[in-house]
Order: C-alpha cells, then sequence, then structure tokens
C-alpha cells in the first residue's frame, strides 16, 4: 500500500528543474517530470554527473534522454563519447549532426530534431528554437508537462522576439546571465574575445537576461551559465530588482535544489517595435 502512494505522489508533483552546474567549465541541468528524468545537457564529466545523480536520488538507468543545446566543450563533455550508456537517447538539433558525426557523437540512440517538430520526453513534450550561438547556432527549449511549463535557454547571444514568443509565459524560466558588461570591458581578455561574448552570437549580459525574463513573464527564474571573471551572482540578481518573480542564480560549483515550475501565466503578445519611424517607412 504505501508504494502506491509514493508512486501516485511521484506522478502528481509538478515537474522540476535543477541545475547540476553552469558556466565556462560544465553545464549539465536535470528535468524531472511524474514519469522519468531528463538530461539537459552534459558538460560535465561522467564521473562528476554519475556522482550528482546519484546525490538527487536519481540513478542513472532513470534518465531516458539527454536534450543538447550545442556541442560546445562545456555542453558535451568529451569523456561522453566513451561513456554513454546504451539506454539514454542524444537529443540533439539536425544542424549538429555533422559536427557530432566528426567527433564521433553520434551513438547508436541518437534522434535528431528540427524546429517545427515536438520532440517527446518522459512526462512532458518538447519544442526547440534555433538561435544564433557561433557558426552552428543554439537550441533554446519549451518543455511542458500537463499545466506547467518550462523554458531553457543558454548561450543566446542576443535574446530575439522569436525568442521571446517561443518562451512566453513559461511558469520557470532557466537563462543565462553571463556577464557583468562594466567587469567585462575592464577584464584582461583580448578584444576577439570580448567581441565573440558581446557581438550577438556569443552570450547575455546580466541586462539584457531581465529584459528578456521580464518580457517572457516566467514567475521563477534560474540565472545560468555567470562568467567565473565578469559577474558576480549579486550582479546577475542586481539587474532584475523589482521584478515580480523568484530568482536563483546557478553556480558552476555547487548544484541548485530542486525548483519546480509554477503555473504560468497567459502569453502576452509580443510587438516589436520599430527603431525610428524611418525604420518602418523602409
Amino acid at each position: 500500500m504505501p508504494p502506491a502512494a509514493t508512486r501516485t505522489d511521484a506522478h502528481s508533483r509538478p515537474p522540476a528543474l535543477r541545475i547540476l552546474a553552469s558556466g565556462s567549465a560544465g553545464n549539465s541541468a536535470l528535468l524531472r517530470t511524474g514519469e522519468g528524468c531528463t538530461l539537459i545537457d552534459i558538460g560535465l564529466s561522467p564521473r562528476r554527473t554519475m556522482r550528482l545523480l546519484r546525490e538527487c536520488g536519481v540513478e542513472p538507468d532513470a534518465i531516458a534522454d539527454v536534450l543538447v543545446t550545442h556541442l560546445d566543450h562545456d555542453h558535451f563533455h568529451s569523456g561522453w563519447l566513451r561513456a554513454m550508456p546504451a539506454s539514454w537517447t542524444l537529443r540533439l538539433h539536425r544542424a549538429h549532426l555533422g559536427r557530432a558525426k566528426r567527433a564521433g557523437a553520434l551513438f547508436r540512440r541518437t534522434l535528431p530534431f528540427d524546429c517545427d517538430e515536438p520532440i517527446d520526453l518522459p512526462g512532458a513534450g518538447a519544442r526547440a528554437l534555433r538561435l544564433a550561438h557561433d557558426s552552428l547556432g543554439v537550441a533554446a527549449f519549451r518543455i511542458e508537462a500537463g499545466d506547467r511549463a518550462i523554458g531553457y535557454a543558454t548561450d543566446l547571444g542576443r535574446a530575439t522576439d522569436d525568442l521571446i514568443r517561443h518562451l512566453a509565459g513559461v511558469g520557470l524560466l532557466a537563462i543565462e546571465s553571463n556577464y557583468c558588461p562594466r567587469l567585462q570591458a575592464a577584464s584582461a581578455r583580448p578584444a576577439f574575445l570580448k567581441q565573440r561574448i558581446t557581438g550577438g552570437a556569443g552570450h547575455l549580459s546580466n541586462h539584457e537576461c531581465a529584459e528578456a525574463t521580464r518580457r517572457i513573464g516566467a514567475k521563477r527564474v534560474v540565472l545560468l551559465h555567470l562568467s567565473r571573471d565578469c559577474n558576480r551572482p549579486e550582479l546577475a540578481i542586481g539587474a532584475h530588482r523589482g521584478a515580480a518573480c523568484e530568482i536563483t542564480a546557478s553556480s558552476q560549483h555547487e548544484p541548485t535544489e530542486w525548483i519546480e515550475a509554477p503555473i504560468g501565466a497567459p502569453p502576452a503578445p509580443v510587438v516589436t517595435v520599430p527603431r525610428s519611424l524611418f525604420d518602418h517607412a523602409r
């Protein structure tokens, strides 16, 4: 009798997200629904990932799918080329197949997706939007489980109107807040790297993240991928001052707690305002 009650509780609990780690040294998150678990990105070593999963009370064989935003080394650790469990299904954007093949990262259970098709996950469905990031782009996900929705968006470069429409009204939003412009400008990084990060196909600043979050309208927000050199948690959180949402800053070194997705607000229409009347006339 008690086990049946436990199963009922598990199936009725809201979907939740736990960021295992996020930053330039590796990114990975765990999505939990009533029917199973999904990893989002595997930028940590297999050994560390397996340890963190067990610390969360999740055995590796409870993972069915790995949803990959893109194949940069901090989102797909090379150790998985040898250690990917045979029962896991790798899901990546079709635009990344060529790079995955060249890297030897196409596994027996690899399912590519396009942006116009649903992605079936345990207890949830997802859709992807491809955005500019370096040469091949990055996938941002809207994940829906019953009446709850989660947005996951990192390495964006720019928060476009399409992204706002894609994630509008999610209850829980995990979004990058990579750098403070002041710290970025004052850093000893070479000019080409600063340009790559801030040039529209790299990362979001704290204030760009805050503006995107405001427009999306999430009730709970997790800040991802804070720069070790050019950001601070208090600066990233401070950019949201006055916002009507709960804010959590993720860490490179410690996982967050489980963060449940609340029921989101109805999506507000996204209006693109022309920069000037002259732009509008053209």
